[in-house]
Parts: C-alpha cells; structure tokens; sequence
C-alpha cells in the first residue's frame, strides 16, 4: 500500500474480517510469535497483519490488543448484581467504571419479566486478589455508591470463554459444536514472584507501535530475564491453564468511527437446572457458537434459583431471541428440564481488564485510608 492510500479500518473490509475472525479469539493459549500465528491462520501475509492491526488499533476498531489470563484460576472472581437506586445509578456505573481497579465489565441491564431480580440493575464482574475478601470488598464499593443490596455469583465452572464477534456474524440459530463443551474448574493457581512479574508484563497491553514480529522480546527486556526464560516461563504458566487468549478486542458496544456497530445486543440468559444437572446443562449450552461466555453460577431466589448463565450478542434482537430458543429446546430435546428462563439485556456498558495483582490491591487499599489486613479473608 502507497503511503497516500487510507488503511482500510472498517470490519466489513474484506482482508480485515479475515484477520479479526482469527485475531478475536481463536489463538487460545500462549505463542511465542502470536502476530505470525494470526498471518498464518488468516492467510494473510505479516506485514499486512501487522498494518492492518496496528491502524485498527489506532482507529479505535480494535479497542485493545493483550494476552488474556485465566483470572478466574489467579484470583477470587465473580459477576456481581448490585441493587442501586435508578437516581443513583448513573453514579455508581461511573465509580465502578473509573475508580475499581478491580471491576472489570460494567453493565446496566434490565429484563421484561416481574421479578425481585429485575431490581438489579447494575451487573458487573469483580476480581479481587488471592488472600482477600470479596465481600469486604464489595461492602466497601456499597459504601461509596449509595448501592442498597449485592448478590455475588462466583462461577463454579466455566464452559465457554471468548468473543469472536466477527466470525459470529450471520450464524443460524441452533448452529452448534459436535461435542460438548469442555468444564472448566476455578481452582486458584499459587504463584511465584517471578511468575507474577511475567504475567504481568504478559497481559500488559500492547500499544500500534508495539504490534510487530517477536511481540515479546521488549517485553522479557522490561524485567530484565531473556526471552527464552520468558517463554519457557509462559508456557508453563500456560500448562497450569492460568493462561487465556491472545486477542485483539473490538469495541463491541459503541460505534466505530467507521459508523459500524460491532454488536448493539448484549444479552445475559438465565436457565435454572434441577441439582446435579448443571455440568450437563453447561456443556451443552457452551456447545451454541453463538455463546461467548457460559457458566455454573448459582444466583438464588431472587433470581428463579438460576444456577446457569450464558452471554450472546447480536445486531438484531430478534435473532439473539431466536438462538436462544434454539438453545431452549436443545435442552429439552436432550432431557434437562428448566424450571425458570429469563434474559437481561445489556444497556450502557464499558469494559475494561481487572486488575489481579496482591501488591496493586495493597496499593489501592493504602491510597484509601485501608488498612488492607481488614480487607483478608
């Protein structure tokens, strides 16, 4: 391309689709080479991978490029549903959004159905490093938003875990895996110093000039170890499954500066399973392409005792119900009866990673008058 030639940034540009269709979500694991792993995968040569890349990055296309981590494995975690009165709603999503670290996806969400739940506007999801409270941690967020009530809902197991908004565009309803869904456990992983010093620098992310070939070189450079031990450490960590994706992040929920929208429907579906079925239940819902995210949490009766949830997203609210009622009668085809069945759809919403770090919650606790020894376990 000549330098007064545009770089295409749109996500319905033909080269670029090919791209994010691999770069969203389908490197899982760690590579030491992810930017040639993409050109591979996609077909696209490196150089183009990499311009195409670096211009989505700088248009606002792509929000973020970052390796993931399993977070759910390296700190306590959960979705949380916070009962917050409407006048002071607007309040507590900008506290949560700027001022929490450790609050990761921020949503206003409402649903049709009459329910106690329906109170719950406010869902957003929580880390909250290992030896600390997420309760106390919560208690203090209730303090500083006027918020009424909470409800955490830690996942038990994961079944799906990825976006790929690109690659599920225009999947038929029902469209779905072979095989089930694998079950994933949330047992915490314990670290060494080293370890943690890799993994952030790991998930640190990447900015346009730093997308390029051997991505991890500077990366091992900034803590002083070569790039050999940084990978060999990686690929350990990776073994340990506390290691996520490699991906490029596309704003999903507010137009691009193309005029494209990603997705414009966030929806979170509840199903509640009698005891004992949820793993079946889970695998199954993880096996509709349509899910980007599905697991075993357990909300009570306040939310008809859902104990699976799942999140999908669409252009056209129609369709989104449309694979849901797929995914229905899936369940019912193959024996797992649902006693309740609900859907909160996603209103304003940011996104941003959760900070897992022990050392970066002592730090937040300090600069806020805590002693952070109150906010243990």
């Amino acid at each position: 391309m000549t330098a007064d030639q545009i770089i295409p940034v749109a996500i319905s540009d033909p080269i670029n689709a090919r791209i994010l269709a691999v770069s969203e979500d389908k490197l899982q694991g760690f590579y030491p080479d992810p930017i040639a792993e993409i050109s591979r995968r996609c077909g696209v040569d490196l150089p183009t991978v990499i311009e195409r890349i670096r211009a989505m990055l700088q248009a606002g296309t792509i929000r973020r490029v970052r390796q993931t981590l399993m977070s759910t494995n390296l700190a306590r975690g959960a979705l949380v549903a916070w009962k917050v009165p409407e006048e002071k709603l607007s309040h507590a999503f900008d506290y949560m959004f700027q001022r929490d670290p450790f609050s990761g996806h921020v949503v206003i969400r409402s649903t049709d159905q009459q329910i106690p739940g329906a109170k719950y506007r406010l869902w957003t999801t929580l880390k909250v490093p290992q030896g600390y409270s997420m309760q106390k941690h919560c208690r203090y967020l209730m303090s500083q938003v006027g918020a009424e009530a909470f409800v955490l809902l830690p996942a038990r197991k994961l079944f799906v875990l990825g976006v790929g908004h690109v690659r599920r565009r225009g999947l038929e309803p029902g469209a779905k895996s072979d095989e089930l869904a694998d079950a994933t456990d949330t047992d915490i992983v314990q670290l060494s110093d080293l370890q943690w010093r890799v993994l952030m620098e790991l998930k640190r992310e990447f900015t346009a000039e730093e997308i390029q070939p051997d991505i991890w070189r500077p990366r091992a450079q900034a803590i002083g170890i070569s790039l050999d031990q940084f990978c060999a450490i990686a690929q350990s960590l990776n073994q340990r499954k506390v290691i996520g994706r490699f991906s490029t992040f596309l704003e999903h929920v507010k137009p691009l500066v193309t005029g494209e929208r990603v997705t414009r429907f966030n929806a979170l579906f509840h199903w509640a399973v009698p005891p004992g079925l949820e793993i079946d239940a889970g695998r199954q819902v993880g096996r509709f392409h349509i899910m980007t995210h599905a697991y075993w949490r357990e909300a009570g009766p306040e939310f008809g005792n859902v104990n699976i949830m799942g999140v999908a997203h669409g252009t056209d609210k129609d369709l989104v119900l449309a694979h849901k009622r797929a995914i229905d009668q899936h369940l019912a085809q193959v024996g797992i009866p649902v006693s309740y069945s609900n859907v909160f759809w996603g209103g304003r919403s940011e996104i941003k990673p959760s900070e897992i770090s022990p050392l970066a919650y002592e730090q937040w606790c300090r600069q806020r008058g805590i002693d952070p020894q109150d906010m243990r376990d």
